[in-house]
Formats: structure tokens, sequence, C-alpha cells
């Protein structure tokens, strides 16, 4: 079984909050057997729009392949002003041309596969995140299981902190390894 982890971190720097939440759960899928490649969107060259090929070096393209052969899907994004990412606004609205299908009367390219919800922050905003990312998930055929979101919010998460890569890991293992564990076993029960 294969999963694809959207990772919508606006730092460009490798290390980030939610590449360490993806990172964590990644460990929880691959003990279901399930191999999770995590895509982070900031490295790619990603056009602005709402069709499958912008063309002009668009590398949308590589990424809806990906998303297209994978039975779960996850959409990982930190709390930015109450909401998702700018990142993952893209992808939401790259992801349109489907929805265009879907609206002609076609069967959605998407239907079938289970999806999941990571989300990282400092405050609050995690609910309205997950509803939204729960509707776009429903409009596109996309499963979402119940117990299927992992929402870590934390002081340490704000933008002026720098939390130890093992600090966080030390907090993920303590305080969320059931809610990780959860997630996985209902992620695969769905897309299974």
């Amino acid at each position: 079984m294969k999963a694809i982890t959207l990772l919508a971190t606006l730092k460009t720097e490798r290390e980030s909050n939610t590449l360490s939440l993806c990172e964590f759960f990644k460990k929880h899928l691959a003990a279901h057997n399930v191999e999770n490649e995590i895509i982070r969107l900031v490295d790619y060259n990603i056009t602005p729009g709402t069709y499958s090929d912008m063309g002009n070096g668009d590398e949308w393209p590589v990424i809806l392949e990906k998303i297209l052969k994978a039975d779960i899907i996850i959409f990982a994004t930190p709390v930015w002003w109450g909401g998702h990412s700018s990142q993952m606004q893209m992808v939401i609205e790259r992801l349109d041309e489907i929805h265009d299908e879907i609206l002609q009367g076609k069967k959605s390219k998407l239907e079938g596969k289970a999806g999941g919800i990571i989300v990282s922050g400092d405050s609050d905003g995690a609910q309205h995140i997950i509803a939204n990312i729960a509707n776009f998930y429903n409009a596109m055929g996309i499963a979402l299981p119940p117990f299927a979101s992992f929402t870590v919010l934390w002081e340490k998460f704000k933008k002026s902190e720098s939390p130890t890569e093992k600090e966080i890991k030390e907090k993920l293992e303590k305080e969320y390894a059931e809610t990780a564990e959860t997630m996985a076993r209902q992620l695969t029960k769905y897309a299974g």
C-alpha cells in the first residue's frame, strides 16, 4: 500500500515542525506495511493555477502522478492566521481540474482513496483547517475515516521558538503515539 504526504510547510530550510510530525507519523504507517513518500511542496516549482498542467516548467504534474498512484493521501500543514498555509491552498487549487471533471459527470480520479490530515501550530485553527480539508476531500471522493487527523498545538511550535528534534520526538512519543497509531490503522483499513 502506498501513501503520499503533501507537506505544506512554508520553511525552505529542511527542518520544520510539520515535517517532524510527518516523519513521526510515517513510522506508524510503516508498521502497517505502508510506504509513505513525504513531498515538501516548497522544493518544487508549482505554478499558481487551477489546471493539472500549467506549462512553463510547472512541476505539479510530477506530484499529481504520485497522488493518483497513492492509496492514501495526507495533507500536512502548519496553522497560519487560523487557517492552512498558502502551499496547502495551492494543492487544493491545482486539484480543481479533477473537480471540474466530477461536475461534468465523470468519476473522480481520487475516489476510493483514504485521506488523512496533519496539523501543527502554536495556536487555535486546527478545527477550521480540518473542516476545510474534510469538505475538500468529500467533494473529491476521498474518504476521511474517523480518527484520521493528527494535530499538535504546542507553545514551542511558535515561529519564534526552536525546539530541538529531541524535544519534539520526546513530546510526540509521550503524548501522541496512540493518536498516530489510531490514524495509521484507520487509514489502512479504509484504503484497503
